[in-house]
């Protein structure tokens, strides 16, 4: 028997909801597949700050370079807002992801037959569904970048400046050329280049390594334009690779035209085979603890988990393959049907153990 030791950061929010129903499933998934969990909680986000007054305590970094995978739900709420930068909930994000060595974010966004209806897009711009995988550089750019507050020309401004070095954007695009052959072949670079630096080395960069991927097809495009073709062709899309700040926002947009954000979920990776695994959305503080919360993106989560971190792809692909039998089996939770005859947290949950 495999055995495998996973961090859970169940963090805030309905944080701890859905990274239980993602327990219950890779359970379920391991008994069938002769595959053993280790499951070890830390503190992170707004808990961590309500334990110990610090949002990423030492013993979580610790803990987390200890797991051979580490899974997440979410942080932040309300209660939280009124700290100061340097200890907000969000705060935790980046710095696991940067103790971690996560630069790669890759973010699916696929959209599945069964809830074309609840597409926000016309029926015939769906009509042959997408399937996009976002690769979104985690550990550069303006996210991580000098900022502070200063005297300004017109009094008191704050600042925060984007910066990328050549290391940065070669090892981004290098996984997302990667991936791309691994799918349709076929990468769209987004970048600002007719207005920063940033993206003019960025696009650079991205044409010289284009030169070793020649069965890849390859082309830039403006963010603004991007965020506009999402809407109007998303199929045109295959592979997306971006900045950290881009592919924040576009992955956002992209998982509401997939019917929900709560479908969508994310693997973010270093070179090694360690990483860190969660849905794509927020705390959703205002239904946490009433089991209203769709745990679908935590549960496709910890299917890339066993995918990327354990290359366990049969265990992977039951997930996934459960997944679709209950979308087409008509079964939803509140956010895909508004409320109506809708499924809670742990009926969803029991619906997807019952397909495996």
């Amino acid at each position: 028997m495999k055995q495998y030791k996973i961090g859970l950061l169940r963090g805030d929010g309905i944080g701890p909801e859905i990274v239980d129903s993602a327990v219950r499933v890779l359970k379920a998934v391991g008994e069938k597949f002769d595959l053993s969990f280790t499951f070890t909680p830390y503190l992170i986000g707004g808990a961590a700050i309500d334990a110990c007054g610090q949002p990423l305590p030492e013993e979580t970094v610790k803990g987390c370079l200890a797991s051979d995978s580490v899974l997440l739900g979410a942080v932040g709420g309300p209660k939280w807002d009124t700290l100061p930068g340097h200890l907000r909930p969000e705060k935790a994000l980046l710095g696991i992801r940067a103790a971690m060595g996560l630069f790669t974010n890759l973010r699916p966004a696929k959209l599945y037959p069964a809830l074309k209806d609840d597409c926000p897009l016309r029926a015939d711009i769906v009509a042959n569904g997408f399937d996009i995988m976002i690769v979104r550089e985690l550990t550069g750019g303006i996210y991580f970048g000098e900022r502070g507050y200063r005297e300004g020309k017109y009094g008191e401004e704050a600042y925060d400046t984007e910066s990328y070095s050549r290391m940065e954007i070669e090892r981004i695009v290098r996984v997302a050329f990667e991936t791309a052959r691994k799918r349709r072949k076929k990468l769209t670079s987004i970048d600002k280049a007719n207005v920063l630096e940033t993206s003019r080395l960025w696009r650079k960069i991205v044409h010289e390594i284009a030169a070793e991927y020649t069965d890849v097809e390859v082309s830039d495009m403006l963010v603004d334009n991007a965020a506009m073709q999402l809407v109007k062709n998303p199929s045109q899309f295959d592979v997306i690779v971006t900045s950290n700040m881009f592919g924040d926002i576009l992955s956002d947009e992209a998982s509401q035209i997939t019917g929900s954000i709560g479908m969508l979920p994310s693997a973010s990776l270093s070179g090694e085979t360690r990483g860190l695994y969660e849905p794509i959305h927020g705390s959703a503080p205002d239904i946490a603890g009433q089991n209203k919360a769709n745990p679908i993106a935590t549960v496709l989560s910890a299917a890339m988990m066993l995918l990327y971190a354990f290359n366990e792809s049969a265990a992977a692909d039951a997930i996934v393959n459960a997944v679709d039998k209950v979308l087409n089996a008509g079964y939803r939770t509140a956010d895909l049907r508004g409320g109506e005859n809708a499924l809670s947290t742990v009926e969803m949950t029991d619906k997807i153990i019952e397909n495996l």
